[in-house]
């Protein structure tokens, strides 16, 4: 298939390099120029989404927030300025459910077909090729795509309609927050209380508490490794949508407020690039402890 990708960041980068190994033809963009880890492959860069557009059959996006999908797609020299009739656009972004929806009935209007296929698993998963990928559209529009997503993916599941996907990773946004949350306390507990928190760690990793969050991310706050990963910056946007989302809605979400809240004293700590894992240094700071000193 001759794929169109835009995007090459943390994600999109190991992700496009699953596509070529498996033989597809790719036209790519990224603001930021060609990685360096790509500089070895055949593949076509273009000078804008619409050139993408115009030479792929399916054109994949992976970029950081609704305003630049909008850009993407509908800006000038975007995606919608070329003949989109037939073609498949296949959003990998993680944006607003409401606003994907529009994007999607305008991609139609124009002959197009749209998913929404946000994904989980971060850039380990993204290297890996095992990212859970939640998928929002027709379903024969998805079969069709199936066969591209299960290249970057394992767990794929076609949620519903246009828009069901980005609700679906909203909804993992917050389990995954919490659950660092919940992974913080837990380990700045047992330190504080004098117990080897890494040994803890391997403790609770053989009984009902165990997660991939304490796997990955526990290990991460013990060894403070705190380079991306996954910006808090993005994760704030995710949980930003869920709380927006909420209010419009009159739901109550106080444990994704209190979330955010932390992520916002990271910020103000200066670690907006940090990856999301180190809300442990907003637990630290209001308890005036570090694991690292324990």
């Amino acid at each position: 298939m001759k794929i169109g990708f835009i995007g090459l960041g943390i994600m999109g980068t190991p992700m496009v390099k699953h596509l070529l190994e498996a033989d597809h033809t790719l036209f790519v963009n990224s603001r930021s120029g060609l990685p360096p880890s790509l500089a070895g492959y055949q593949l076509t860069v273009c000078a804008s989404g619409k050139q993408v557009a115009e030479q792929a059959d399916a054109i994949i996006t992976m970029l950081p927030d609704t305003p630049d999908v909008d850009a993407v797609l509908f800006g000038s020299k975007g995606v919608s300025e070329a003949n989109l009739a037939g073609k498949v656009v296949v959003d990998m972004s993680s944006i607003s459910p409401i606003e994907t929806k529009k994007f999607a009935n305008r991609i139609e209007q124009l002959g197009g077909h749209y998913l929404d296929a946000p994904v989980s698993g971060g850039e380990v998963g993204a290297r890996a090729a095992s990212l859970s990928i939640m998928v929002g559209g027709p379903q024969i529009i998805f079969e069709k795509m199936l066969p591209v997503l299960q290249l970057m993916g394992k767990n794929i599941t076609r949620v519903g309609d246009n828009g069901d996907g980005q609700t679906a990773k909203v909804a993992n946004q917050m389990v995954v927050a919490l659950t660092i949350e919940a992974v913080g306390e837990a380990l700045l507990f047992a330190s504080h209380a004098g117990a080897n928190p890494e040994m803890v760690r391997q403790a609770l990793l053989g009984g009902f508490a165990s997660s991939k969050i304490l796997e990955v991310h526990g290990e991460r706050m013990v060894k403070r490794t705190f380079d991306p990963g996954f910006r808090i910056a993005l994760h704030q946007k995710d949980l930003n949508l869920a709380l927006k989302s909420a209010q419009e809605m009159g739901l109550a979400l106080p444990a994704t407020a209190l979330a955010q809240q932390l992520f916002n004293s990271c910020v103000a700590q200066g670690g907006e690039a940090w990856d999301h894992s180190a809300m442990i240094c907003a637990l630290e700071r209001l308890s005036d402890f570090s694991i690292s000193a324990q």
